[in-house]
């Protein structure tokens, strides 16, 4: 269906705009992040009034305090900040830009689309790794870090999409990632839960991942091709192939696309190991299990010095 254009009226497009600009600016700026993100929070929330009496220790509620200091990220955690092999020295940074992501997603300008569309560019410009121009992010969408997003020209992510980039996740130009759909990056064990390992996820150009589908860490999802609704990706989509199904399938060839396609094939491979992204973890690391199950299957001697990676059942869990 065509689209058409829509635009704001003529005051409300200059105000949304200076607004962008300001804080933009301000980010590009020297300024301290974790200052910005606070005073703009503050500011679209409506709560200057009280944040400044709160700053100038006047008697609040409790409740009071604990709502004023949740604009400032650095009285916050994200579930990512647990993760043990993150970037420290990226993800600070990343944190407090992701929570102005969240907490204006919170907010009732996060509904007026043509407002919030450009803004979510402006902070994917500084957020992600590499943004190309005329993106547009919906409502809703998470992220574990941001920093370790690329993402081209033209590309549209829709209402609450997780885009996992406990690795790496590659989005090329003219892409299409429906509502409620998964890119995951990450993968855990399937006897040692805490075992994690991270990879390289890549949608290619003019591809169309569509509603509620799920892609498994380290699949690439080829150029021009489609994901169906609600599909389970487990192995590499060819170029301009139509996938679906638990576990997706090549079901036909987009018509018109038969001479420069491959065949279809049984089954879609599975390199997710060519994609794998080792890291180390610190030197005298206080790691914990917050599990405490037992690791060594009953029917084995001792404990295996590998273990079979996870089949795909639950393949994305940020646990």
């Amino acid at each position: 269906m065509t689209k058409v254009h829509v635009s704001l009226p003529a005051e409300a497009e200059r105000n949304v705009q200076a607004f962008i600009d300001e804080v933009d600016e301000r980010l590009s700026s020297a300024e301290d992040t974790c200052e910005v993100v606070t005073e703009t929070l503050v500011d679209l929330h409506g709560d200057r009034a009280a944040y400044e009496r709160w700053q100038a220790g006047e008697d609040l509620s409790a409740a009071e305090r604990v709502r004023l200091q949740g604009y400032d990220p650095c009285n916050a955690t994200l579930e990512s900040e647990y993760y043990a092999e993150k970037d420290e020295s990226r993800y600070t940074e990343s944190k407090y830009l992701q929570w102005l992501w969240r907490q204006f997603d919170a907010t009732p300008m996060a509904d007026n689309v043509d407002f919030a569309l450009r803004f979510r560019q402006m902070l994917a410009d500084h957020l992600f790794e590499e943004c190309g121009d005329d993106c547009r992010f919906f409502k809703g969408i998470t992220f574990t870090y941001g920093h370790n997003i690329s993402v081209g020209d033209n590309t549209v992510v829709h209402d609450d999409v997780h885009l996992d980039d406990r690795g790496r996740l590659t989005i090329g130009d003219r892409v299409s990632i429906s509502d409620g759909v998964h890119l995951y990056s990450h993968d855990h064990d399937v006897v040692d839960q805490t075992a994690v390992e991270n990879y390289h996820t890549v949608v290619e150009d003019d591809a169309r991942v569509t509603y509620d589908a799920m892609v498994r860490a380290g699949i690439r999802i080829g150029t021009n091709s489609v994901v169906g609704a609600r599909s389970v990706v487990q192995g590499d989509v060819p170029a301009h192939h139509v996938v679906a199904g638990t576990p997706a399938e090549s079901i036909r060839v987009k018509p018109g696309w038969e001479s420069v396609a491959d065949p279809v094939a049984d089954r879609l491979v599975n390199r997710q190991e060519e994609r794998r992204i080792p890291y180390d973890l610190p030197d005298g690391l206080d790691t914990f299990d917050e599990f405490g199950r037992t690791l060594s299957p009953p029917d084995a001697p001792d404990a295996p010095d590998a273990v079979e990676s996870d089949s795909g059942s639950d393949p994305g869990s940020d646990d």
